[in-house]
């Protein structure tokens, strides 16, 4: 948990961008009736069945210093869906970049080893070089502002119903642009001193 808040902690520095990355699944589904349109005094009306078609997945990259994200959809949320995510951050949004702070949580695709499943070796060792990996700690996942990001990717943009990929990431791309041009930051006010008082409990005791 502190290696995390000391990350947050670091001053902006555009050769070492802080990067938080966090994935979601959202369910598609689609209407089995036309809705009632919204009329003066009466709001739109949806029916309550709907016809699942399938299952998506986010990635939310989010770098909180200066307010800027991006929203990858894929089909899956396997190992080399995450790996192809990571390419594209070290390829297109971050070239220039001679490392890269990422913070995500523990999940068992969230590791270099999935970089080597999806590439040959030597392009696998070429984006893990340009990473440097700060992982969150067990239930502990709120310490990634990625998370605080998708959170409100949800409630502004996924809460109604998406019958497919292509309208989810339209959907998504455009949600992550309009926000993108307000320059919206997360502000982050959780120290080390606050968890060494507030999150007491989960530190081990050297009593005894």
């Amino acid at each position: 948990m502190e290696d995390v808040l000391d990350v947050y902690k670091r001053p902006y520095d555009p050769k070492r961008p802080q990067v938080c990355l966090d994935e979601r699944p959202k369910q598609l589904t689609s209407e089995t009736r036309i809705p009632e349109l919204m009329l003066p005094g009466k709001p739109r009306r949806y029916d309550y069945e709907y016809r699942r078609n399938g299952v998506a997945n986010l990635f939310m990259i989010f770098e909180p210093l200066i307010g800027k994200r991006h929203v990858k959809v894929t089909e899956r949320r396997t190992k080399k869906d995450w790996a192809q995510c990571v390419r594209q951050l070290v390829d297109e949004i971050y070239p220039q970049a001679d490392r890269i702070v990422l913070v995500m949580d523990n999940l068992n695709t969230h590791k270099k080893a999935s970089l080597y499943e999806a590439f040959n070796p030597s392009e696998a060792k070429r984006i893990a070089d340009k990473l440097e990996i700060h992982y969150t700690p067990k239930h502990g996942s709120w310490l990634n502002m990625a998370e605080i990001e998708m959170s409100v990717m949800s409630r502004q943009c996924l809460a109604e119903r998406m019958g497919s990929k292509e309208r989810l990431e339209n959907e998504a791309l455009a949600w992550a642009k309009q926000r993108n041009a307000k320059d919206a930051k997360v502000d982050w006010r959780f120290t080390t001193d606050d968890a060494r008082i507030k999150l007491k409990k989960l530190y081990p005791s050297l009593q005894g």
